[in-house]
This record gives structure tokens, sequence and C-alpha cells, in this order.
């Protein structure tokens, strides 16, 4: 259980029980306002993920992770839960739109989203203005929650920094193939080009040489303009790529056929994790590598969760930030229990009391390990592994 403000939640509680023995309206005491759920009202969360498109692995994967934990959870404080769910499109303008939609619900109490983190540098700007709470379970950018940057109140996550992963896999590159050079590839948005320059100064600073990333648009099929700018510079031993599936699966085919490059090792980022992204590789694919969560979770709750997925689904896990979305789910659940005020079949939930009880998670045993927030919304338990694509499986190689 997580531990928390102890003295702000107990005067929560006695707020709750002289409404009770006094018999008077409600007042909210929070800053922003309190949602209130009457006698067989449900408790209203949002998803905001990416469910249609080439991505639309990345958040069912994630939508099923908080269904589940939904499922689990049954009911809190003997309300049902329920999700509306919306596609974020893994953009911008997606995430622009779908914060829209959420906000101006007032009886959504909190959002786990987005699955992208372009989607979610708008997103968690809308939620924090309006005042709500939103956790992602696969934003990884260093942006999200860089107080400098595009990091926003009421912004947490429980996916990884990139500035992990990205050392990771240059860590990976220099120690483990050995490989001096290096180039990088991303799409000009805020998680593959945070990662590909995070990696890029990694593996700079491991004393590897590295040029300077180079960028493709997003929806872009021939991806020989940008190899050959590759090409032209130096020919690196190791090519890395941290964008999505549709892209990616060109760069792959592509770069397995472009002179100069038929040497060069290939790999990407977990944008590319999915069956989806395997089929778009193809063969084309076979032996490149992928960073991204270690997903070697153990323990009986991680068992009763796969047997729970393969029982609702029909099928294991489709990509990687099922179990981060599960956490995330519960992480709110477990604040909404905590700082919640009863009057009589009714309960209240302070806005701004759920921020603060989120921010102060500290200990929190998740599936993805013990979850731990900063005052800016990393809460993730961060550890990465090196997959490589083995028969059209990611096989876990490193460390």
């Amino acid at each position: 259980m997580a531990k928390r403000n102890v003295i702000s939640f107990f005067l929560l509680a006695t707020i709750s029980l002289v409404l009770v023995a006094c018999n008077q309206q409600f007042e909210c005491p929070d800053k922003f306002e309190c949602v209130s759920y009457g006698p067989n009202e449900p408790i209203r969360i949002a998803s905001a993920l990416v469910i249609y498109g080439p991505n639309a692995d990345l958040g069912i994967d994630a939508q099923r992770g908080i269904e589940i934990a939904i499922d689990v959870q049954n009911n809190l404080l003997g309300h049902k839960i329920e999700l509306q769910t919306e596609d974020e499109g893994c953009s911008a303008e997606g995430g622009q739109a779908a914060g829209q939609k959420i906000v101006s619900d007032s009886t959504i109490i909190a959002v786990i989203g987005t699955t992208c983190s372009d989607a979610g540098v708008p997103m968690a700007e809308l939620i924090s203005e309006a005042g709500y709470v939103m956790v992602s379970p696969s934003n990884t950018a260093p942006a999200l929650t860089d107080p400098l940057l595009n990091w926003h109140s009421g912004y947490l996550r429980t996916a990884h920094n990139d500035k992990t992963q990205g050392k990771v896999m240059a860590e990976f590159a220099l120690d483990v193939l050995g490989v001096t050079t290096a180039a990088s590839i991303h799409d000009g948005g805020v998680y593959t080009e945070g990662l590909a320059k995070v990696f890029t100064d990694s593996f700079e600073a491991l004393g590897g040489t590295a040029a300077d990333p180079v960028a493709i648009n997003k929806g872009d099929t021939d991806m020989r303009p940008v190899l050959a700018t590759i090409v032209e510079s130096s020919i690196p031993e190791f090519l890395y790529y941290p964008v999505f599936t549709a892209e990616g699966g060109f760069l792959t085919k592509q770069a397995r056929e472009f002179p100069g490059l038929e040497t060069t090792i290939l790999a990407a980022a977990d944008g590319m994790i999915s069956d989806a992204a395997i089929d778009a590789v193809g063969v084309a694919g076979e032996g490149m590598y992928f960073s991204g969560p270690d997903l070697s979770f153990s323990g009986e709750s991680y068992y009763n969760f796969l047997a729970a997925y393969e029982n609702k689904y029909g099928s294991n896990p489709i990509s990687v930030y099922h179990a981060h979305a599960f956490d995330a789910a519960n992480m709110i659940f477990s604040c909404i229990e905590e700082i919640a005020i009863r009057d009589g079949d009714t309960i209240h939930i302070g806005r701004e009391a759920l921020r603060s009880c989120l921010y102060a998670t500290s200990g929190f045993e998740g599936i993805t390990g013990t979850l731990t927030c900063n005052e800016y919304g990393d809460c993730s338990d961060p550890v990465i592994k090196i997959y490589q694509n083995q028969d059209q499986n990611y096989v876990p190689i490193w460390p």
C-alpha cells in the first residue's frame, strides 16, 4: 500500500464523519471541484489510447490492461467503475481532440492515457488546466516530465523515461555488439526525436562516434532519401530508428537493400514491439534489435493477470504496456479509496486531492515493480531490456 500524507487524508475523513453526524449539505473543500457520485451511479474514468490504425496494438494492449484492472477491482466504495474510451490517434491532433472531449464531461474523475507522447503533450496541458489528472502507461518522452519543457501539473506516468532507454541501447551497441559508429532516425515527434537524441548523446559519451539524428516525415513510404543522407555522411555500423510501425517497416525493408547498409546492424524501440510491427518488418526484420521495457514480470499477481487476459481476449498480450496500464488504473483506484469523502450513499472525490494523492505515491507494489512518484510524475521502476527478432518473435537477450 502506498504511503500518503496522513494529515490531509485524516482531515478529509473527518469531514465525512461530520457530514453524517450533522446531516449538513456537502461543501467541497477542494481547490478545483469535487466529482460526486450518488447511489447506484458509477465512478467514471476515461482512457485515451491509440486503438485504430497501424499502431493500434500498442493502445489496445494497454486498454485491455485497464479493463482487467476494472474487472479485478469490481467496485470502489460500493460504486461500479465505468470506462469511457477515446482514441488519441497517436498524434498531437488526436490528443487535442480526445482531451477536449474528456474535459467537457465533468463526471469523469481521471484519465489513463495517452499511448503516444505526441498525443500526450496537448492532452496533458488540457487536463492540467481543467483540474483533471492523467496517468500514462506508455508515454516515454523525457519532455513530458521536464518542468522546463512539456510537464503540466496533473500528469503522471507508469512508463519509463527514455533517458533510461536511450542510454541502455547505446551501452548494448558499444559494449555487447562492439560497434563504434552509429546513426539514428526519428520522425520529428517528441517521443522519437527525444529518444534518438538520448541514444546519440549516450553513445558519444560512452566513447562512440554518432552522426546527428536525421528525420523522416510521418507517413513517408520512400525512405531512400534519408538513407542516402546517412550513407553520404559515413556508413554506420549501427542504425537506430525509434519510430512507429508503418514507417519502421519501410525503413527496415529498404535499409536491408540499400547500397552501403547491407551489413549495418538495424535496431528500433518499443514503438515497434507488437504483432503488427513484426508483420510490417517481415523477413527483413530477422535479427534486428529492439529496446523496450523488461516484460519478465513474475509473481502471483502477474500470473493471474495473464490468465485473465487470455480468458477475456483469447490471446497472450499483443504489445508491451498492458501491465503498465494495469498499474496506472490501480494507482488511481487506490487513491480514490483513500481520499473520497462519504456522504451517506454518495461519495465526493476532490480533483486536487486526487492529484496530491497520486504524486505522494510511494512503495506502491505493482506488476511492473515498486512504484514511487516524484514531483513531476515519473513513477516507474524502470528496467529496460534488449530484444532480438528471432523467427518473428521478440526474444529477450540482454541484460
